[in-house]
């Protein structure tokens, strides 16, 4: 072995600190230090080899507790020492501290990094870890009656599952360990996760420029009502429909296609990191959006392998199952491929998929078509025009509340296609500007419309 790589390592003399490199062999896929070499390869010999000979795996095994095999040999007349290190599949450390062999450099391994490592040698991922401190009853009855309606709705899940109890229903979904509470339930299911959990939320931000932010918006709750919420957002609030009429037919064209938008939201918020405390973050262009959210993903896999297979390996497989049940998300496999397939199907342009270390960006640029006419320039299917889709929504709202103040949310909804979550933000948004206000009780008051 005349050259350093991945899986060998020279040193001139034995020092205890080379402890490290044995660690970081052993958590990687195993190497061979060998002593009495230089930097360049050229055997300048080792001193004491009897006696290190004797006491390097009794070291080892004491300060590691592992196994290695220690070898004498000569080259160019000069005693070596190989040390043989096996790879192990549970965490070996040395003095409280985890070291990696990767590439020809030695690593220590700290903060999130750390927990994925411990969690992958224990055969665990992120999201089933228990939670104590939270019960069943802290979760919110809306999610799970939502989740509910949803899996009915899907058919994933029996008739006599979801008219379970709570607990039954979770247990069903593997939500559950023993009395305690999954980390996947506490996101799926509690109003507030990023109490437990930080950075489990969403941020989405229109930008004028890189560094110019216009305004912005976070968004909290449950999974299931941050993925609604933040579509109804993009699309109501952040995204410009282009109106175009042909005749007397009435045309609205978004930047980014429904089922594109909807796949690439749904997969941030399913398969990111959540042991990274930092919010998933939208951000929104006039002639583009992007995503982001930190993910984690083997070492080994190209960006081809990113863009086939990344939904079908969920980084937290609890909390991707319960989307797949209520039917949010399709079979394993099918997320990248849906939204390209959605944006070819709409004459939209590709998203670009850009993985830098553990940040993973998907990015739509705009048409130039949808440029074009929301700009104002007329194209020769007839007059164009554009309206802010936010306010025409609340507008909606307000003749709603005017025609029946006593409609639901759930009435509204249905009304102008939109969720329970994004008819309860235009209403928050609607009070906040003092145009409405609610009179009497929650179930049977009534929507006052102000001037």
């Amino acid at each position: 072995m005349s050259m350093e790589n991945q899986a060998v390592e020279f040193k001139k003399s034995w020092r205890d600190d080379y402890l490290r490199w044995v660690c970081g062999f052993a958590n990687a896929h195993g190497g061979t230090l060998i002593i009495g070499k230089n930097d360049q390869g050229e055997a300048v010999g080792v001193t004491e080899s009897a006696k290190l000979m004797e006491d390097l795996p009794n070291k080892i095994r004491d300060l590691l507790g592992i196994i290695v095999e220690v070898n004498l040999l000569v080259e160019e007349g000069a005693e070596l020492l190989e040390v043989h290190v096996p790879a192990y599949t549970n965490p070996i450390n040395y003095r409280g501290h985890y070291y990696i062999r990767s590439g020809s450099t030695l690593q220590e391994i700290k903060g999130a990094a750390l927990d994925r490592f411990l969690l992958q040698r224990q055969g665990r991922t992120w999201d089933s870890v228990p939670l104590p401190g939270v019960a069943i009853n802290d979760l919110s009855v809306v999610s799970l009656k939502k989740f509910r309606e949803l899996a009915t709705a899907s058919g994933r899940l029996s008739d006599a599952d979801l008219s379970a109890a709570d607990s039954e229903l979770l247990e069903k979904l593997k939500l559950t360990e023993g009395s305690y509470l999954k980390r996947s339930a506490v996101l799926l299911f509690h109003e507030d996760p990023d109490r437990f959990i930080a950075g489990a939320f969403v941020k989405i931000g229109f930008f004028v420029s890189e560094s110019e932010l216009a305004y912005h918006d976070e968004i909290h709750g449950s999974l299931f009502s941050q993925a609604h919420t933040v579509i109804d957002l993009l699309r109501t609030k952040y995204m410009k429909a282009a109106i175009i009429y042909e005749g007397l037919q009435r045309i609205e064209r978004f930047p980014v296609p429904y089922d594109a938008l909807r796949e690439a939201v749904l997969n941030a918020l399913v398969h990111r990191d959540y042991a990274v405390p930092a919010p998933i973050q939208i951000r929104v262009y006039e002639n583009k959006l992007k995503i982001w959210n930190p993910a984690v993903l083997p070492e080994e896999w190209s960006m081809k392998t990113l863009l086939g297979a990344h939904a079908s390996h969920p980084y937290n497989p609890d909390v991707a199952n319960a989307f797949f049940r209520a039917g949010e998300i399709e079979s394993w496999g099918r997320g990248i491929e849906r939204i390209f397939s959605s944006c070819r199907s709409s004459d939209s342009p590709p998203p670009s998929i850009q993985l830098e270390g553990h940040d993973l960006w998907v990015e739509f640029p705009f048409s130039d078509n949808y440029l074009d006419t929301m700009r104002g320039k007329v194209s020769s299917e007839g007059s164009t025009t554009q309206e802010t889709t936010q306010e025409t929504t609340q507008e909606k709202i307000l003749l709603l509340l005017k025609k029946n103040p006593s409609i639901t949310r759930r009435e509204l909804a249905q009304e102008l296609a939109l969720s329970e979550d994004g008819i309860k933000y235009h209403l928050r948004k609607l009070k906040e500007q003092s145009r409405i206000r609610h009179v009497g009780a929650t179930k049977k008051g009534y929507w006052e419309v102000l001037k």
